[in-house]
């Protein structure tokens, strides 16, 4: 395991990766059981979220292996299909992976996101158009869906 920090205009950002894949991109600081070294992926990922930041990246070409359960598999590559600039309630995702009644799971789901921005839990909002729970907080979440906005579809 690899990690690396990197300063973005949302604050630092803890990114972890093995030789294949990215497995970690956090808010902060984090303290990782690794090698702080920023191997081949890493370089790549920063490179890519640069971009993003910059408004010159709308897509991540990388390998991704998040951690988690069957459900928040599946809603992680639900959130992997909202497009750039673009945003679906928590109750959107619940009907798309089909079970309509777990819209309370589907919000622990993208809480518990191991890889920030890249799985694109920040475009996932309230039924009501409102800004609810960000694993980074709601300024973190807004400031993406701004940037976002701002550099278009």
């Amino acid at each position: 395991m690899y990690y690396s920090y990197l300063e973005s205009p949302i604050g630092d950002l803890t990114l972890i990766a093995t030789d294949q894949f990215i497995v970690g991109v956090h808010f902060g600081k984090k303290k990782v059981e690794g090698t702080f070294q920023r191997n081949g992926l890493l370089k790549t990922l920063e490179k890519e979220l640069k971009e993003y930041f910059e408004g010159q990246r709308k897509t991540f070409d990388l390998p991704l292996d998040p951690k988690g359960t069957l459900f928040q598999q599946r809603v992680w590559n639900d959130l992997k299909t909202i497009p750039y600039g673009e945003t679906k309630s928590y109750q959107e995702v619940a009907f798309e992976i089909e079970n309509a009644k777990a819209v309370r799971a589907v919000g622990m789901a993208n809480h518990r996101n191991p890889i920030a921005i890249l799985i694109p839990c920040h475009r996932v909002i309230g039924k009501n158009q409102s800004l609810v729970g960000y694993a980074g907080g709601l300024e973190i979440k807004q400031q993406l869906l701004e940037l976002e906005r701002r550099n278009g579809k």
